[in-house]
């Protein structure tokens, strides 16, 4: 079953839920900024998308300038600042057993259908 990983005030989150529900297939829905990944669900989101954790993060948040920015960080303590603050978490991720794609642009996701 496919999950996506989601944010309803994002664009483009909103434009990955589209593809997935014109799609026709089952998936489930994570709210990640009400429902929080723990640190291991990350570690694991991110070996399926085979990048580092700092390619998971959106740099440009004020969150991340203003706490992270400038301090060199272990990927442990990257994974743990998502984990504090999810906004930091880029969007939408789309799972599909152990592959997950981030969904930007949003067509990326049809590579998983």
């Amino acid at each position: 079953m496919l999950k996506i990983y989601h944010n309803p005030r994002c664009a483009k989150s909103r434009e990955g839920l589209e593809i997935l529900e014109k799609s026709g297939k089952d998936f489930e829905i994570v709210k990640y900024l009400d429902d929080v990944p723990t640190k291991e669900e990350l570690k694991s989101l991110i070996g399926y998308l085979g990048i580092a954790p700092i390619d998971l993060v959106r740099t440009n948040e004020a969150i991340w300038k203003e706490n992270y920015k400038e301090k060199k960080l272990s990927d442990d303590q990257i994974v743990r600042a998502m984990v504090e603050h999810p906004k930091l978490i880029e969007r939408p991720i789309v799972v599909k057993g152990n592959k997950a794609v981030i969904g930007r642009p949003p067509e990326t996701i049809k590579t998983l259908l």
